[in-house]
């Protein structure tokens, strides 16, 4: 059965009804449609200057968050496709995933979320959901509100990696991909994004808990795991922070235990090693440039990508008849997968996220931000792009021009950032 049949008339609704389209190319399909519209987004293109682990000015070579967006992307569509769900869904979610990032990625937002309390707070998935929704235009309803790119009801669902409120979030606890410790509460939708987010919820869930993730986005999650996983020691590599042939890993185990596995002992992840270290494409020399050295680099990081995709679909095969989308199946990581990506996870986190230089930078990063944010309140609408100024205009109390004021912040680059701190409030230092 063609996937595209398994998604039925519900999971291809969108909130406004759209007529079918007269034109001379071939029709796509819903959800092409959705990723379309995804490609095209403003937002999509400021994830070209919004910090991934280090600054997209600082090297030619490293990931921003639009070429990681992009390789989560490729691991999603194939890993979907193999698990004969609909590629386009899941493409389209690891595409938009990030897209709610503000400047700076997980440090800018740990600002945002303390400044933005009075409003219900900041996290980046949230408003992501707020920027598909809402802020990126593209349809407008019968009462001249926008509901952003009104994307079909299964792709919204695939791209809510938190489907709850943040009144339902844990406790946060351990470290983003980029180091910083992870202060912000985990949610996926603000109080006034309700409506919206109550009808892609729509039918509920069959476990009737309310929080489980489709499948679809769950690949999307598995995806950005891998890829920031292996991409992240890449990128050290090539920068002259790792070398995987004289790696400390003693001193590497203790980060995983801190970071990422807390009950994890040597003897566990010694294992673990081994077998990554079986891979024929693992480095018995060190890196050098030379284009030999970058073809074996990309040898291991397209392994690595291979080996835990492919245990994933082998082990969610074993466990489940399918069809293996929706609500009808759920995806399983093997334990042993999971500490694979730790142990990556711990290698970057070691050599390159605890570096010295960038813990002070981005301390200069989260004074820079929280004060563009008081600035910016203090001004409006004054300063504002005209969309934020007409929200300001319209919002009804103090709490919901303080959210679009962080709207606002959130849209900016890591250098339009820097920018309009520098004309509003002038220079901090050195921040680039």
């Amino acid at each position: 059965m063609e996937s595209l049949e398994l998604y039925d008339e519900a999971a291809r609704e969108r909130l406004v009804p759209e007529p079918p389209k007269r034109v001379a190319a071939p029709e796509r399909t819903p959800f092409e449609r959705d990723r379309a519209r995804v490609v095209h987004a403003a937002a999509s293109r400021r994830l070209a200057a919004k910090t991934q682990v280090v600054g997209p000015q600082t090297d030619d070579f490293v990931r921003n968050r639009l070429t990681h967006s992009l390789e989560v992307a490729q691991v999603a569509r194939d890993l979907s496709r193999a698990l004969g769900s609909q590629p386009d869904i899941a493409e389209t979610a690891a595409l938009a995933h990030d897209l709610g990032h503000p400047p700076f990625g997980h440090n800018g937002e740990r600002v945002l979320a303390q400044l933005s309390e009075p409003c219900g707070g900041f996290e980046g998935n949230a408003q992501t959901l707020r920027l598909l929704t809402r802020l990126e235009a593209k349809t407008f309803d019968a009462d001249g509100v926008s509901v952003g790119l009104n994307l079909t009801r299964a792709t919204l669902d695939a791209c809510t990696k938190y489907p709850w409120p943040r009144s339902a979030a844990e406790t946060p606890r351990g470290v983003h991909a980029d180091g910083s410790p992870r202060t912000v509460l985990k949610f996926g939708v603000y109080d006034d994004d309700r409506p919206v987010f109550d009808w892609l919820r729509a039918p509920a869930p069959a476990d009737g808990s309310g929080s489980r993730r489709c499948l679809e986005a769950q690949v999307m999650d598995l995806a950005d795991d891998v890829a920031y996983s292996v991409h992240d020691v890449e990128d050290g590599i090539v920068a002259g922070r790792v070398d995987l042939t004289t790696v400390d890993w003693p001193a590497v185990w203790e980060t995983v235990r801190a970071w990422y596995v807390p009950g994890a002992d040597d003897a566990l992840l010694d294992t673990v090693l081994a077998g990554l270290q079986q891979q024929d494409s693992w480095p018995r020399s060190a890196y050098d440039g030379s284009r030999r050295s970058l073809a074996a680099l990309k040898n291991l990081t397209s392994d690595l990508i291979g080996r835990f995709c492919g245990d994933v679909q082998h082990a969610t095969f074993a466990a489940a008849e399918g069809p293996f989308v929706r609500y009808r199946a759920d995806l399983v990581v093997p334990e042993a997968t999971r500490l694979e990506i730790a142990v990556l996870k711990g290698v970057a986190a070691r050599y390159v996220m605890q570096a010295e230089d960038r813990v002070a930078l981005m301390g200069r990063q989260r004074e820079l931000l929280a004060e563009l944010v008081t600035e910016l309140a203090r001004r409006a609408p004054d300063g504002l792009q005209r969309p934020f100024a007409d929200d300001w205009r319209e919002a009804a109390d103090d709490a919901g021009r303080l959210r679009v004021v962080v709207d606002q912040v959130a849209s900016l680059t890591d250098a339009s950032a820097v920018a309009w701190h520098r004309r509003l409030c002038g220079s901090l230092g050195s921040v680039p």
